[in-house]
């Protein structure tokens, strides 16, 4: 992957050129400028694709590149629809934060996904040519999915494979999972620090998130088996394995027994299991599955976050009659997931590389948590953090008194985008925290991303 600053550099270059042209007017070609500004035709085009998306540059396939014309567009009063609105069901702003995509000369420590460095792109694009000439690629898939497919991840999962539905990543299966299970108005236990995209999805069926704390070996038993007393509560979700922000795992003491508190409680407990390709060298433990006697568990699973975040392919597993309520909303919901998407997740996955990919991915992820906590260590000793074993985030706590949504403002100004800790809860904090994602950032920048945090406090 190439440099960050000399993207920085380049993009900074051509804005100045284009402001000094007329609307309309052609830049040199990318041939020129690589021999006018010494840099790589990547470089080059990163740089573009930058003044593309903030509308200072418009390219024209075979033509060129164009500075863009100013448009005027006409005023619209749009006042009414605060007062048919009203107030939202729903607070998104953790969610959209962890989508939005920085623009190249900002540091990304915001977003949960890999870089593209760490994408296994190739072999993504081969598995989608090969999955686009399979003949039966356009025609409509089983129900529950491509039977290999589903084969794959029973078989990934310790689960049956007539246990396993298809589903359209692990966003559009857990809407569909949660929603299924309880009715609006309903409590649900939600391990925090947790997931801020489930809390939104909680919120928008009108359910009520209620936090249960965890720690290093995941949520505590104590505390759980007081929520659901005190909330009456009939279902429990969690990330036991390398959970979103702070990388915790649920320990193997604590396993059995959030089971049978779940079980006294006539509980349901909805696993997000997003992470288990994402260890840092070391084998993940099994899915709650394995525990599970009496198909309390229901298990989500997805291949975005290893593979790529638009192959938007997972899985639920579930069973008894749950699974049919499921099955039915998400046929309600999503009808089918398109079987080329499908058939591509069968070429990756059962593909000679697959395998190679993960131990990389393992590798490089350990290697920038490494670098991270190195350098948070020495840069900033009034914070604190645990080193997580797996996933892509480390949770930094800020000294007393700090204001995570101040300093998230503070380093973005300054070029690194971080994740403001409250939306990764449910309720106040007894301290502000960042999640800190290191697997959108090289290794080289991350000194470069601490030292502007460190300014920033």
């Amino acid at each position: 992957m190439e440099n960050g600053s000399s993207v920085q550099r380049v993009t900074a270059s051509l804005r100045e050129l284009a402001g000094t042209l007329a609307p309309g007017a052609k830049l040199p070609s990318s041939r020129r400028l690589v021999a006018d500004l010494g840099v790589g035709p990547v470089t080059v085009q990163r740089a573009i694709d930058s003044l593309v998306a903030d509308g200072t540059v418009l390219t024209r396939p075979g033509a060129g590149t164009f500075v863009a014309r100013a448009t005027r567009t006409a005023t619209v009063d749009t006042d009414w629809q605060r007062v048919a609105l009203g107030d939202s069901p729903v607070r998104t702003e953790g969610v959209a934060a962890a989508l939005t995509v920085p623009t190249h000369d900002v540091l990304d420590m915001a977003r949960g996904y890999l870089d593209l460095s760490l994408q296994p792109s190739s072999r993504l694009a081969s598995a989608m040519a090969r999955a686009a000439r399979r003949p039966e690629a356009w025609t409509v898939p089983a129900p529950n999915g491509v039977p290999e497919l589903r084969t794959w991840f029973a078989q990934q999962l310790g689960a049956d494979h007539e246990d396993v539905f298809i589903s359209p990543g692990g966003q559009g299966a857990l809407s569909t999972v949660l929603r299924s299970i309880v009715p609006a108005g309903s409590p649900v236990l939600v391990a925090v620090p947790g997931y801020p995209g489930v809390i939104s999805l909680l919120r928008s069926a009108g359910l009520v998130p209620v936090p249960v704390p965890t720690d290093t070996d995941g949520v505590r038993p104590e505390l759980l088996e007081r929520a659901f007393e005190q909330s009456g509560a009939r279902l429990l979700y969690l990330q036991p394995t390398y959970a979103n922000p702070d990388g915790s795992v649920l320990s193997p003491e604590r396993r059995r027994p959030v089971l049978e508190i779940a079980a006294r409680a006539g509980a349901f407990v909805v696993e997000d299991d997003f992470a288990r390709w994402l260890g840092h060298g070391s084998t993940p433990p099994p899915s709650l599955l394995r525990d599970d006697t009496d198909g309390r568990v229901i298990t989500v699973n997805s291949l975005s976050k290893v593979s790529g975040p638009s192959l938007r392919v997972g899985c639920i597993v579930s069973r008894g009659p749950v699974a049919q309520r499921i099955a039915g909303l998400s046929f309600v919901d999503h009808l089918i997931v398109a079987r080329p998407l499908q058939e591509a997740a069968v070429e990756l996955v059962t593909g000679a590389g697959w395998n190679a990919h993960l131990r990389a991915l393992s590798a490089a992820l350990g290697a920038r948590m490494n670098t991270l906590s190195t350098e948070l260590a020495r840069q900033l000793p009034g914070c604190g953090f645990h080193r997580p074993r797996g996933g892509f985030s480390l949770w930094l706590r800020l000294p007393r008194g700090v204001d995570d949504l101040e300093v998230a403002r503070r380093t973005r100004e300054r070029g690194l985008a971080v994740g403001p800790g409250r939306h990764y809860v449910v309720a106040e904090e007894d301290a502000a925290h960042l999640r800190l994602c290191y697997a959108a950032i090289t290794e080289q920048q991350i000194p470069t991303a601490v030292r502007i945090l460190a300014e920033s406090l």
